[in-house]
């Protein structure tokens, strides 16, 4: 069994798409980010930097103590590890899905965070950090364009944590109002996703969860943080 500490965002959508496509059991621990729970002792155990998701495999593959997992790069690949599945064991295939990975928590989901913060939740709305952040996203949504037109149904070959890493994201587009009619080929890979019943599971876990509005205590405990608060 796994429990999966998480929030319905795009970075906990990632590892409920794992989880319901490769139909591992596991229970939901919440953790209000809004709140500040993150922040709690026992939960900075196994994600000491202070993010959700993180799992604790209760059943690993060496029969051993459970073992903790945080970041969503890291997640996928133990979770793919552990079940055989959805990351190519082969080198070259398995560099090409690390890679877009990589690309993801490096590149797709810092930049669209910083655009949904100064756009979407900041107080004093700065053109210049708007702008700049919307035109890297823009981008990048060309660069997953291009390799989508190349490499065929999926973003690294084969259906993959790539894939699952990367769709949460790209869902958001329109909040972002990101003209997803403007990437054909990201068009197409992202009505694919929709169409995977693992999918529309995996986002809908949790929905109750998701706070309508950005209240000034989460605003200030989401974006307040500083090194004092690790200490």
């Amino acid at each position: 069994m796994i429990d999966l500490h998480y929030w319905p965002t795009p970075n906990g959508w990632k590892v409920t798409i794992f989880l319901e496509e490769a139909e591992l059991p596991y229970t939901l621990k919440p953790v209000n980010i809004g709140r500040g729970e993150q922040f709690a002792p026992d939960f900075l155990k196994i994600s000491p930097n202070n993010r959700m998701p993180a799992i604790v495999d209760h059943a690993p593959a060496d029969g051993g103590a459970p073992i903790s997992v945080f970041e969503t790069g890291a997640i996928l690949i133990y979770l793919a590890d552990k079940v055989g599945r959805f990351l190519p064991r082969e080198t070259r295939a398995r560099t090409r899905v690390t890679e877009w990975l990589m690309w993801q928590m490096g590149g797709l989901g810092p930049m669209m965070g910083q655009h949904g913060h100064f756009k979407l939740y900041a107080k004093d709305k700065i053109p210049y950090a708007i702008q700049r952040y919307r035109d890297e996203v823009s981008r990048l949504f060309g660069v997953l364009d291009k390799q989508l037109g190349r490499s065929g149904e999926f973003v690294a070959g084969d259906y993959s944590i790539a894939d699952m890493a990367i769709f949460p994201w790209v869902r958001i587009w329109k909040a972002q109002e990101i003209p997803l009619a403007d990437f054909a080929n990201i068009q197409r890979w992202h009505d694919m996703m929709w169409e995977r019943p693992a999918v529309l599971r995996a986002m809908k876990v949790g929905k109750e969860l998701r706070a309508p509005l950005m209240d000034e205590k989460a605003r200030s405990i989401l974006f307040g943080q500083t090194a004092e608060n690790t200490r």
